[in-house]
């Protein structure tokens, strides 16, 4: 009788495990099939000839160029590989303003991927790595590095340090850095020349420089950048909104930095920022929302898929519960109430469903991404 009553529990068990299992494999299914139809969505609205995506702006692009090469590695395909070698030749070419129908409006690149604004080049840097990363094409990891001198070009004295939000130097802010400390650190550990020093230079002294200015709050989240105080002649925390993207691409950096030249500390920083963002832009039910829904204009709309990305690379390397669920939730949450029958999805990731765009749809893409094991 203890032998049959053995074998009715082994069978349970084996029964309960490749339930279990199954359970497991038709989930990871879900999620790679949730990425491809974002992803085919997305797609509508890329412009081959521009190498960019209508109805959103230039370092929104940058992000769904990122998203893009992100599903391909988490789904094994290579299928968008061509896509990634169209944006780097076309999105180059400039249309002379004179020739635009809207200049403000109509899509335009710029050679090199060098504009006006520091923060612009450090998602192009970033997207190219990534395509790097994917690839193995060295142009790509050349490009990144040519973007970033550009922008260390612009590290000065004011407020101690720091790069400038944009070339017309009037705003030190919290993105533009942490995207240079961000590629900085990238590139350290790709780059095996003696320049891989320079990267590594630069990673610690921009993270030396960040830590100091203050914007890192007493709540362990990144305030929106610095200004001039009168009284002191010194620049403090400007006290403005906290955005899910500043603390995304801090933890981004930090995560990069631990791998190869950050000290001991630095994981404990990025899992510090990451805790309490998670708690800060999560409703109960444990969905991110961005304090300017549900009219977040061109960009807030790309912030919590930043975020998302960012926090996913952490994870990696040091994950949490808290972390897990935040990616199953708001992965589940676009897909069931933010979703039209397109595959499209919109600001707002509890719903209702708002007007999709490509800004959104890639945004809401980073958390599918996100949600793959």
């Amino acid at each position: 009788m203890r032998f049959y009553r053995g074998l009715l529990v082994g069978f349970c068990l084996t029964a309960t495990l490749f339930g279990n299992a199954q359970e497991q494999a038709s989930s990871s299914q879900d999620a790679h099939q949730r990425v491809e139809l974002g992803v085919q969505a997305l797609q509508q609205w890329y412009v081959p000839k521009m190498g960019l995506y209508r109805t959103t702006g230039w370092w929104n692009s940058a992000n769904a160029i990122t998203v893009l090469t992100d599903s391909m590695r988490v789904t094994g395909s290579k299928k968008y590989v061509g896509v990634l070698a169209n944006t780097y030749k076309q999105a180059q070419v400039e249309i002379p303003k004179e020739q635009r129908t809207d200049p403000k409006k109509e899509l335009t690149g710029f050679p090199g991927f060098l504009n006006k604004y520091y923060d612009d080049e450090g998602w192009w840097a970033l997207a190219w790595i990534d395509a790097y990363d994917l690839t193995q094409d060295q142009r790509y990891l050349t490009m990144a590095r040519s973007i970033f001198d550009d922008m260390a070009a612009s590290w000065d004295d004011t407020c101690n340090g720091g790069i400038w939000w944009s070339k017309d130097k009037k705003y030190k802010n919290a993105i533009a850095n942490e995207l240079f400390f961000s590629v900085a650190a990238h590139l350290a550990s790709r780059v095996y020349s003696a320049d891989g020093q320079k990267y590594a230079d630069w990673a610690s002294r921009e993270w030396k420089w960040f830590y100091a200015s203050g914007m890192i709050n007493g709540d362990h989240l990144v305030n929106d950048g610095l200004t001039l105080d009168a009284g002191t002649d010194k620049c403090i925390n400007n006290k403005k909104t906290v955005w899910t993207y500043n603390q995304g691409v801090l933890i981004g950096a930090l995560t990069e930095w631990s791998r190869t030249g950050g000290g001991a500390d630095i994981l404990t920083h990025a899992r510090q920022i990451a805790d309490a963002s998670v708690a800060h832009f999560s409703d109960k039910q444990g969905v991110l929302h961005e304090t300017c829904e549900p009219n977040c204009g061109a960009d807030g709309i790309q912030f919590k898929g930043i975020f998302l990305r960012n926090l996913r690379a952490l994870d990696a390397i040091a994950s949490e519960p808290q972390f897990q669920r935040a990616f199953s939730v708001n992965a589940d949450s676009i897909w069931t109430k933010n979703r039209s029958p397109q595959n499209t999805f919109g600001t707002v990731w509890s719903g209702p469903l708002t007007t999709p765009d490509a800004g959104t749809q890639s945004s809401a893409l980073d958390a599918l991404v996100a949600a793959v094991r």
